[in-house]
This record gives C-alpha cells, sequence and structure tokens, in this order.
C-alpha cells in the first residue's frame, strides 16, 4: 500500500531522484551537476551507437563519439538558450532586415535584444559556477527577463 504524509513537500523531480518509503515520506537524491562520460562495468569508455553493419547485416555499432550523461548544468544552460532564442524570435526579423537591406534596428528593439542577451549571458555563468544543487535550484527560482 503507497499513501503520501500530508505533512511533507515531495523533492522536485527537476533536481532529484525522488523515491517513497513504505511511511510515505520522500527520500531525495540530489542528481549530477556535472557531464559524466559513461563506462561499462570494467572501466572501459562507452561509444554513442550508431546504425552500421556486421557480419553484412544492419546491426548498432559504437561510432568515435563518446557517451556523455548530461548533469544538471548542462540542461539547465540548454533550456536558458532555448528559451533566450524563443524570446528573441519575434524581433529576429530586424537583424535579418538589417543584414539583408541596411536598414537600421530600431534602438528600443536593439535595447531589449541586448537585454536578453545580457540576461542569458549572466544566467548561463551563474549556472556554471554553482557547486551544488540547492545553489542551482536558487539561481532557477529567480529567473525572468
Amino acid at each position: 500500500m503507497s499513501f503520501t504524509r500530508q505533512d511533507e513537500i515531495r523533492p522536485d523531480d527537476q533536481y532529484y531522484w525522488v523515491t517513497q518509503n513504505q511511511d510515505g515520506s520522500y527520500t531525495g537524491t540530489p542528481k549530477a551537476l556535472e557531464d559524466k562520460e559513461e563506462s561499462d562495468e570494467n572501466g572501459n569508455p562507452m561509444y554513442v551507437k550508431v546504425l552500421g553493419t556486421v557480419d553484412g547485416k544492419p546491426a548498432m555499432v559504437d561510432s568515435t563519439e563518446r557517451l556523455i550523461t548530461k548533469g544538471l548544468k548542462s540542461n539547465w544552460i540548454a533550456r536558458v538558450n532555448h528559451n533566450t532564442n524563443m524570446t528573441l524570435i519575434p524581433t529576429d526579423w530586424y537583424v535579418i532586415r538589417k543584414v539583408e537591406r541596411s536598414i537600421d534596428i530600431p534602438a528600443d528593439v536593439a535595447t531589449y535584444r541586448a537585454k536578453v542577451i545580457a540576461w542569458c549571458t549572466a544566467t548561463k555563468a551563474s549556472i556554471t559556477a554553482v557547486t551544488t544543487v540547492e545553489q542551482l535550484k536558487e539561481i532557477n527560482l529567480g529567473v525572468s527577463i
């Protein structure tokens, strides 16, 4: 039987591997912050599998690319990049117009884009600098442009 204790808050799955104990409490194990190059049980490096051939038949074979499990920092930096790109999309046409036809970008648009890019750069630097999951959570709780 599984039940949840009403007085306990479940740890955030974005940051922790969460298990529910028999008494309904939770155990949260912090996820890795850093990327990890994977190795097999004998310590040999693992590689990304790709479709190839073995004995003339299609098969999954090792590529030359090391298998890397992304840590929280890489995942959050990717989110920041994505959010920044999505935020800039509505004004990208001004940049394209400038490049293609030499029509100036309005000052307010240029200022806005610079602010978004500065936020992105600063946020990624903050994420890179963290050493604990708690520090990472603090950065992401206050994310706004």
